[in-house]
């Protein structure tokens, strides 16, 4: 081994094996990998603890919560947290931890449903039209910037301006969801079309980019193809982003989608929703069971927290410009 790649693989906190030695399973290198990237992100890898927790109560809610989510256990009615109840009972006497477990299968349901469908679409749009430019990238980008015009609020005010039309007669905020009215599926189209419109425009900055870069002349000079350009050159170079964008995105748009469930446009009762449970028997039975309203809350803040930490550390370790500086 050279000095050159013994020196890189220091660097990236990987010390050459000695001569002689059992090549390390893809098992010890993953573990090796892991333990290394919680020294050097601690909050990172706080914040994958925090989402491998939650994706362990979407996929086994059945196993884990003592309780289906519309259970309801005789004589327990709004009781505080106790052994029997570990976050206490509701109004109509269901048991909150299950329902916050159940919870957590609607939030990474839509959640990774949404980023899945915004990354592939917004990825598509802003790779081609940073390649292609001309009147297609022109098109494309008066398109995304009227979505854009929109605006966050937009998903969440128009039920505000319904219920109090009178006081507020200009209706330019009635947008997507309104459209497309209530329910899971809806709820994922409304939020991933502004999750496409804002992702795109950071696929193409960074598909721009990648296109000043010498092995793409190089590449159209020994006349490859277009779509031999896109997959081979162009694409593996912008994935750390991509990466970035879904893992910090899937935070945002868990807090949207608790947002439009608060207001009623979510999955519909009685599965259990964060935002729904905040808005509803939560919101009423506050002062009398805080405990209603708390757990929920706590649950949309710790799953926002723990993809923005993890999106963090994946841009500072995955983003070239910033590894030598942190």
């Amino acid at each position: 081994m050279s000095a050159t790649t013994s020196a890189t693989l220091e660097l990236n906190g990987a010390a050459p094996a000695p001569a002689g030695a059992r090549p390390r399973t893809v098992a010890v290198r993953w573990a090796l990998a892991v333990a290394h990237f919680a020294r050097r992100k601690p909050l990172g890898a706080i914040g994958g603890m925090i989402v491998l927790a939650m994706l362990v109560m979407a996929v086994f809610a059945e196993q884990i919560a003592p309780y289906r989510y519309d259970e309801t256990v005789r004589g327990a009615r709004m009781t505080p947290p106790s052994a029997a109840h570990w976050l206490g009972t509701d109004n109509l006497s269901r048991d909150m931890w299950s329902r916050i477990v159940y919870g957590a299968r609607v939030s990474v349901t839509v959640g990774f449903a949404t980023i899945a469908l915004a990354i592939v679409v917004a990825t598509a749009i802003g790779v081609s039209s940073a390649y292609f430019g001309g009147p297609w990238d022109l098109v494309v980008q008066r398109v995304v910037l009227s979505l854009l015009a929109i605006g966050p609020g937009g998903l969440s005010d128009y039920r505000a301006i319904l219920a109090h039309e009178s006081e507020m007669p200009n209706n330019r905020y009635f947008t997507l969801a309104y459209l497309l009215g209530p329910g899971p599926l809806n709820l994922i189209v409304s939020i991933a079309i502004i999750a496409t419109a804002t992702n795109s425009r950071v696929i193409r900055g960074a598909t721009l980019t990648v296109m000043q870069s010498q092995f793409v002349e190089a590449a159209r000079a020994m006349g490859c193809g277009h779509m031999r350009i896109i997959v081979r050159h162009l694409l593996p170079n912008v994935v750390a982003t991509i990466i970035i964008l879904a893992t910090i995105g899937l935070g945002a748009v868990i807090l949207a989608e608790s947002a439009l469930s608060f207001l009623g446009f979510g999955v519909p009762p009685p599965y259990p929703s964060w935002g729904a449970m905040l808005s509803g028997s939560g919101r009423t039975y506050m002062l009398r069971a805080p405990w209603m309203a708390i757990w929920p809350g706590v649950a949309i803040s710790l799953a926002v927290f723990g993809f923005n930490m993890l999106g963090d550390a994946l841009r500072d370790v995955l983003d070239p410009r910033l590894r030598g500086g942190r």
